[in-house]
């Protein structure tokens, strides 16, 4: 388990260091796979007018699954406890619906399809998927591959990440398909229509 924290337009001391390493640390120790990599970045904006100015935003890698956590406080100290909490009922709710349902599949399943959920999906980043809109004009963007996977997957995915929509290819069409999140609950699927 490896875990980087470097700061944004500011100077991270050893202590706040220290600290965000020990918080993230203990909230990654819920899952217990090898290679587990968090990159954890800190930043404090210096508008007056804004009233949660710092920020800690934590992306863990591992296995081809991204978990992203952003959380503003008005203390940098409080933004890394509300981070790390974020994270541990993240990686929870991950380890509970994938992992786990993976070793119950095991002793049904066959191996090669188990391993091949196990390997992950690689490494897509949502945030690399979401375009900043200013008055009607594109200012960011990436380019991604679309992770082949099942619709469950993707599911995760969404949640792991926290954005209001996922977009990866599906295995068995090999087609494009949009998960997004409804207001009024629950999720959507686009997709394109089957041909007859």
């Amino acid at each position: 388990m490896s875990i980087t924290v470097t700061g944004r337009k500011m100077n991270v001391t050893d202590a706040l260091r220290q600290y965000a390493e020990e918080k993230i640390g203990n909230s990654m120790k819920v899952m217990d796979i090898d290679p587990l990599d968090a990159e954890v970045v800190l930043s404090v904006k210096r508008n007056p007018s804004i009233a949660l100015p710092c920020k800690c935003e934590v992306t863990i890698r591992t296995k081809g699954n991204v978990v992203h956590v952003e959380e503003s406080e008005q203390d940098m100290y409080a933004a890394i406890d509300v981070a790390a909490a974020k994270v541990l009922r993240q990686l929870r709710k991950f380890k509970t619906r994938v992992i786990d349902r993976k070793v119950r599949a095991g002793a049904h399943g066959d191996a090669a399809s188990i391993k091949t959920l196990a390997e992950g999906t690689g490494d897509l980043d949502l945030d690399a998927l979401m375009a900043e809109l200013s008055d009607d004009e594109v200012v960011r963007v990436k380019e991604i591959e679309f992770a082949p996977m099942t619709e469950e997957e993707a599911l995760v995915q969404i949640d792991l990440l926290g954005h209001d929509f996922f977009v990866y290819t599906d295995r068995d069409t090999d087609t494009v398909r949009v998960l997004y999140r409804r207001s009024e609950g629950g999720y959507g699927l686009l997709k394109e229509p089957e041909s007859n």
